[in-house]
């Protein structure tokens, strides 16, 4: 796909991935629209000429925010990016129940929701695309973020059908998997950390190449050993 006069929609594109996916989607001719919850990080989003939609994913009031701040408007492309982790740790403390659904309804509902809202709209278009990011941890979980992981390996099954769904029409339907990437989510977290710039850099790369899946950095690697030996692939990254 060139994205020149396309119009994109980016969840969570006022920070992190999302930020990162929306500039340069931009600096390649698109317009952008983005959702987000911080109000400052809307407000610099509309300054650099992107539509900035306030609304919260983390229940389907969010969903009816982004269908209003729409306001009928066709889009080409849908990137469902906004995420977020709960402390899900029983070695630690009692896991936040108000934060597992918090996190369910982010990762999975609101993206599948969004779909729903707007596949007959992008099936108007001549050439569409839906891209869900999801995360290496889809293909083999940690010990320690499992409702993340659950989430995540739930939207890359949802992800794998629906393009079976589309096969044959004009939406392309792109899966990406992004590792440990440095931005506030990952604050807490140490190791190795890819830019997020770099990140979305390879996923527009994707993109454009209407690739199925966009497996980010180290995940090429995990992927790889996971086609061959799943089990190693479980025991290496079920100690995170």
């Amino acid at each position: 796909m060139q994205f020149a006069g396309k119009v994109a929609l980016v969840t969570g594109g006022t920070d992190g991935i999302g930020r990162q996916i929306a500039l340069q989607l931009q600096a390649l001719g698109a317009d952008v629209l983005v959702t987000g919850r911080d109000k400052d990080r809307l407000a610099r989003a509309g300054h650099e000429g992107m539509t900035a939609i306030e609304a919260d994913l983390t229940g389907p009031a969010g969903v009816d925010a982004v269908m209003r701040g729409l306001a009928g408007r066709s889009i080409d492309v849908l990137i469902n990016n906004a995420g977020m982790g709960t402390d899900h740790d029983f070695r630690v403390a009692r896991p936040d129940v108000a934060g597992d659904e918090r996190t369910l309804w982010l990762n999975v509902h609101a993206p599948i929701r969004l779909i729903v809202e707007l596949m007959a709209m992008l099936q108007t278009r001549p050439e569409a695309m839906i891209v869900n990011v999801t995360s290496g941890l889809a293909i083999a979980p940690s010990a320690g973020n499992p409702v993340y992981c659950a989430t995540k390996a739930a939207l890359r099954s949802y992800t794998q059908s629906l393009r079976a769904q589309l096969k044959g029409s004009r939406i392309h339907v792109l899966e990406a998997l992004p590792p440990l990437v440095d931005t506030a989510m990952t604050t807490r977290r140490t190791g190795r950390k890819l830019s997020a710039q770099e990140c979305a850099r390879q996923i527009i790369a994707a993109m454009r190449n209407d690739a199925d899946e966009a497996n980010v950095g180290m995940v090429r690697i995990l992927k790889a050993v996971n086609q061959v030996a799943p089990w190693l692939a479980r025991r290496i990254m079920i100690g995170f």
